[in-house]
């Protein structure tokens, strides 16, 4: 499992959110969004800190526009969390990596 966040595109995302057999939680972000840059070191961050229990990817929403409705995106940076092939978690705007690693463990821990 890599220590840091893998950039996927929306096909790697379907199977992935189905398929896993570890937590994954995606941030979904644009290169024109501010907040999303900002979050980018924060979420590489968090993926170490989650090594081991959690895989972490992003999806560029600008490359991969069909993944904001796909998955009702209002608003970027959103993460979400999957587990067992369902959603169990979404959070939306930007975070430092403690909080970050704090909302998916919770998240984690409820599903």
């Amino acid at each position: 499992m890599p220590s840091k966040p893998a950039e996927i595109d929306a096909a790697t995302l379907a199977m992935a959110a189905r398929t896993d057999d570890v937590p994954l939680l995606v941030d979904f972000w644009a290169p024109w969004c501010g907040p999303c840059r900002m979050m980018a070191p924060e979420f590489a961050k968090a993926a170490q800190t989650l090594h081991g229990s959690a895989r972490l990817a992003k999806i560029n929403t600008q490359d991969h526009a069909q993944v904001g409705g796909t998955y009702g995106i209002r608003g970027i940076p959103t993460m979400i969390l999957f587990a067992g092939g369902r959603e169990r978690a979404r959070q939306s705007g930007a975070m430092p990596a403690q909080q970050i690693a704090a909302f998916a463990s919770d998240a984690m821990r409820k599903a």
